[in-house]
């Protein structure tokens, strides 16, 4: 089925905005020591442009996936102490922060009309892992075993969801590396660290995994929890400097697998393909007689048209690759 789209065209001028938006989970509002573990049903937080996605039990009263908390608990080991930071606080001595427990993988979404791009975040180990890490408990070990020098790590896998290449997808980050030939070198953990994500660029869903060197019949021994905060995302927004009138052009399918076709047009157009983070990735001339644009060399995600006639009338539409 055709699908057609009425765009908005700027007599002059049609600009690409940029912008951030930071989940810093803040608006929650948390007291001190409050957390938010899915039991109302809702399925997930959403803040910023990003919606992390919750599952709840409701026979076991348990959860998976994501939880907002404003714990500050650094000392108490063990299951009863999930939901805090080895940081006792968000980024820069925040309140609130966001913690996973991985049962699986953990999912990131990104929402909204200015869902944008995802930058990065900042994660850090939970005191529950930590503790266990540093110390062993009654299910895991103590990393480095008795004298130090156990290879053991615990790392954060984070790739596009349903992507196969588990390995040149994803982006790898050690809380805990236990491996190097100096005991001296080992680490876990312990503050704030700033992960960068402009990889995926276009991704609409981000799956985390962990993975632990200490492995036991039911998994990994390691408690499969680490918290983040301060999700970044660059917003593009087209923004007109003057009046608008509304064109008949359409376009056509969207989303799109390969072709994509612009009718209705005035003659000879100018136009340029545009990603989300506003880098032209083609150009050319288009005619209502020639009004079809191979697009197979483009990534899946959004991307934006951009067009100009012959009298500077400037125009531009969305379009989805996938």
């Amino acid at each position: 089925m055709i699908r057609t789209f009425t765009i908005f065209i700027a007599l002059f001028s049609l600009q690409l905005g940029y912008s951030q938006t930071t989940a810093d989970f803040e608006d929650f509002n948390l007291s001190p020591e409050q957390f938010l573990d899915g039991s109302d049903g809702s399925g997930g937080f959403s803040n910023g442009n990003v919606r992390l996605l919750n599952d709840f039990n409701t026979n076991y009263g348990s959860w998976s996936g994501w939880a907002i908390s404003a714990t500050t608990d650094t000392l108490t080991p063990g299951f009863t102490n999930q939901y805090s930071c080895i940081a006792g606080a968000g980024v820069d001595n925040s309140a609130t922060y966001a913690t996973s427990f991985v049962s699986g993988e953990s999912l990131l979404h990104t929402e909204g009309m200015g869902r944008g791009v995802l930058e990065g975040f900042y994660i850090n180990n939970s005191t529950y892992s930590f503790l266990s890490i540093r110390d062993g408990d009654a299910f895991a070990k103590k990393f480095g075993g008795e004298d130090g020098t156990d290879p053991d790590f615990y790392y954060v896998s984070i790739k596009e969801h349903g992507s196969r290449n588990v390995v040149n997808d994803s982006i790898i980050f050690y809380l805990a590396d236990y491996r190097f030939p100096d005991s001296a070198d080992d680490y876990i953990i312990d503050e704030w660290t700033w992960i960068d994500l402009q990889r995926f660029e276009n991704v609409d869903t981000l799956a985390f995994t962990v993975h632990s060197s200490d492995v036991g019949a039911f998994g990994i021994n390691t408690p499969a929890y680490f918290c983040v905060d301060n999700i970044v995302t660059t917003d593009m927004a087209l923004t007109s400097t003057n009046e608008t009138t509304i064109s008949s052009m359409s376009l056509y399918p969207n989303p799109t697998h390969g072709d994509i076709w612009i009718e209705n047009l005035d003659a000879l157009n100018n136009y340029q393909i545009i990603d989300m983070m506003g880098r032209i990735q083609s150009s050319g001339v288009i005619s209502d007689s020639n009004n079809r644009l191979n697009l197979e060399g483009l990534n899946p995600g959004i991307y934006f048209i951009r067009l100009e006639d012959r009298s500077g009338v400037i125009s531009s539409q969305e379009f989805i690759v996938r």
